[in-house]
């Protein structure tokens, strides 16, 4: 299970990327927002289908990860040492050299 979500979590983190990058680039950066046509409620127009897509990719993202935690903390108490059989061994008889034979 925990596999699955991770390759799940890799997979995300690529298509994220490339749907922000296939995005046009329409504002001059962090001054974008101070007042401009392309702010945030803007005459900008609906939200195009790639920013739809980096959306809904950003939450499984978070839901993803969430999930990810909530594994890994639920096994935290589980150590691989709770699995291992110890057999009891005989103790060794110390022996007794014997002498050369002449």
């Amino acid at each position: 299970m925990t596999s699955t979500l991770i390759i799940i979590q890799i997979t995300l983190a690529v298509l994220i990327t490339l749907a922000v990058l296939m995005q046009k680039s329409s504002s001059i950066g962090l001054g974008a927002y101070s007042g401009s046509n392309d702010s945030l409620f803007g005459a900008k127009g609906p939200v195009s289908f790639l920013q739809k897509a980096t959306f809904t990719l950003g939450l499984l993202f978070v839901i993803n990860t969430l999930t990810l935690v909530y594994i890994y903390n639920s096994q935290k108490s589980a150590s691989v040492t709770d699995n291992i059989k110890i057999t009891p061994v005989a103790p060794k008889v110390p022996t007794v050299p014997s002498a050369p034979i002449k």
